[in-house]
């Protein structure tokens, strides 16, 4: 079993940034990828990023690539989501899952076995 909590959700003003975090405790978390989902309210949760055990390889949604940054620092049992140029379609409950594997090319939602509480990201226009 791995445990994830996020925290560095907030609000901000469109163009801001936000950083967020997923700490993870439990079984081994540092060869397991590692990804974020968003939830706005009555749409479904939707892939954001994921990244690899080892930190090197990425996936991001269109909506993100290039605003969103996705890192990990396995000492800490960390993953990061570096969030830029936020826009208010990006306000939703953002969660961190995680999968078992080193295998990280999964972007739906039913890849992965573990998730956190999730953390709310306002972004006012």
């Amino acid at each position: 079993q791995v445990q994830l909590v996020e925290s560095g959700g907030g609000s901000v003003q469109a163009g801001g940034s936000l950083k967020l975090s997923c700490a993870a405790s439990g079984r081994t978390f540092s060869r397991d990828a590692a990804a974020w989902f968003r939830q706005a309210p009555g749409k479904e949760r939707e892939f954001v990023s994921v990244i690899d055990w080892s930190g090197l390889n990425t996936i991001y949604a269109d909506s993100v690539k290039g605003r969103f940054t996705i890192s990990r620092d396995n000492a800490k049992s960390t993953v990061y989501l570096q969030m830029n140029s936020l826009k208010p379609e990006d306000t939703a409950v953002y969660y961190c899952a995680a999968r078992s594997g080193s295998s990280y090319r999964y972007t739906s939602r039913y890849d992965y076995s573990y998730w956190g509480q999730g953390t709310q990201v306002t972004v006012s226009s």
